[in-house]
């Protein structure tokens, strides 16, 4: 770049790096400073603000041929760029937002659908723990009952007893398995 640049005005300037690229460098060496901190205040990271700024000055130095002089300051023209591209990265930054907390949400999703299966067959083997550990009558009896869904004369009638008997053992049946998976939800806790 030719050493008398630096003085020159920013039309002059212009007209040189449109038809020398090489005069841009002048331009982005005027500017750059104030345009990184218009962005860096607007997207709050260095890294992210160096970015948008490089994009700033591709996209300037890209539509520079068709750049026109309205008789505002060049810089005007640029921040009009950084504000666009500022906008277009928030949106941006947005959006994968969503996506990243969409994934979160699936997977938080499938997590608890394992826990829950997880604890269902956890429960199950409580259970079958429970049945196991009854007498083989009063397995029986919850067969015919849940199982068979006999009523409780049929299910007395099959085991030789009363009704009446029925319904008290099956009540007996059902507290103690009550009281032995409590127990065993106490023991896992």
């Amino acid at each position: 770049m030719e050493a008398g640049f630096s003085r020159e005005p920013d039309g002059v300037l212009i007209q040189h790096a449109k038809e020398q690229i090489a005069a841009f460098g002048e331009l982005y060496e005027r500017h750059v400073d104030r345009i990184f901190g218009y962005v860096l205040a607007r997207v709050g990271d260095p890294t992210e603000a160096e970015d948008v700024t490089a994009r700033v000055f591709l996209q300037a130095l890209t539509h520079l041929p068709g750049y026109t002089d309205r008789g505002l300051p060049f810089s005007a023209w640029l921040f009009r760029i950084a504000h666009n591209l500022v906008a277009n990265w928030h949106r941006e930054r947005e959006r994968r937002q969503r996506a990243v907390a969409e994934v979160l949400r699936q997977e938080l999703d499938r997590a608890g659908e394992r826990l829950e299966a997880l604890a269902q067959h956890d429960a199950i083997v409580q259970l079958r723990n429970a049945l196991q550990s009854l007498p083989l009558e009063r397995q029986r009896l919850l067969a015919l009952k849940f199982v068979d869904d006999l009523p409780n004369a049929e299910i007395g009638r099959l085991m030789g007893r009363s009704e009446g008997a029925i319904k008290a053992l099956l009540h007996r049946t059902v507290e103690t398995l009550r009281r032995a998976l409590g127990t065993m939800d106490d023991a896992l806790a």
